[in-house]
């Protein structure tokens, strides 16, 4: 055999070995369901397997991937092709391979609602977790258990790790529905109504809508509130867009952990409160929270 054609079957060679690489894609599983107790219904979740799931026995570290207001447990798929920047982060090794799962929260906002007749938060932690790291091979450990999600999702992500910090090795909210006091004390009625007063309560007005079940579930205050050590065992990767209307509350949060000396990340990028920006930066919070699954 000449040297070109020893040089053109090595290429070759090497070219078919590689295709598999390029072909391995994860596995998305939509429209599967839980019956909840405690919420007194169904409750819809998706599932994002990695491309090696299936041809092996290993268990898996996990992200719990939430939705936006109005959204449901499809969005980070359809909207946020959450899949298809995993698949690329695995194979590039940017990313280990991960389980992500996204439950639908309908407007509930991820928490127990002002009268407890709605309780999200119970059921995502009595229920959830333990059926869906019962079904999986995954990691069944704090530090192999991540959360993350975008505007009432982002809210949700970080309540649940101020809150649970025993449940998570870190968070990564983008845009996250950070309210100051001031901003809901002046907020227009029919909005508060319309969006928050299903969960903290219908027909507050100014200061009336500061209660302590507020109180409860605002980033700003548990934070003043908590034992620092037990916050900073969580990690946490902030982002929110310059042109975010969510500006002033993740940026007076990221302020807050600043005094509290809280290591975190917090990032700026140019954008708004749009799919284009979290399809753009959801990687980059896998990432960091796929850093602390490794040691």
């Amino acid at each position: 055999m000449n040297n070109h054609l020893k040089i053109f079957t090595l290429s070759l060679i090497c070219f078919i070995s590689a295709i598999p690489s390029f072909c391995q894609h994860g596995k998305v599983i939509e429209d599967l369901q839980i019956r909840s107790n405690i919420l007194g219904k169904e409750v819809r979740y998706a599932v994002y397997l990695p491309f090696d799931y299936e041809t092996s026995d290993r268990y898996y570290p996990v992200v719990y991937l939430l939705h936006g207001y109005t959204d449901d447990e499809s969005a980070w798929i359809q909207f946020g092709e959450v899949h298809l920047a995993a698949d690329r982060a695995i194979l590039s090794r940017e990313i280990p391979p991960m389980i992500i799962i996204m439950p639908d929260a309908g407007v509930t906002w991820y928490i127990n609602n002002y009268d407890n007749s709605i309780r999200y938060e119970d059921f995502f932690f009595e229920e959830f977790i333990p059926h869906i790291e019962n079904d999986y091979r995954i990691r069944k450990k704090k530090e192999f258990r991540g959360v993350a999600g975008l505007a009432m999702g982002g809210y949700g992500s970080l309540i649940y790790a101020l809150r649970h910090p025993d449940m998570f090795a870190a968070c990564a909210p983008f845009s996250a529905a950070i309210r100051t006091e001031e901003e809901v004390v002046n907020q227009a009625g029919d909005r508060w109504d319309r969006v928050e007063g299903s969960v903290f309560g219908p027909g507050l007005e100014g200061k009336n809508r500061i209660t302590e079940h507020w109180k409860s579930y605002n980033p700003i205050n548990v934070v003043n509130h908590a034992d620092p050590d037990r916050i900073k065992s969580v990690k946490y990767y902030l982002d929110c867009g310059d042109d975010d209307f969510l500006y002033r509350g993740n940026a007076e949060f990221h302020i807050l952990l600043m005094d509290k000396q809280i290591p975190h990340e917090y990032r700026v990028r140019d954008g708004s409160h749009s799919w284009e920006y979290w399809r753009t930066g959801i990687i980059e919070g896998l990432k960091f929270i796929g850093k602390n699954f490794h040691r």
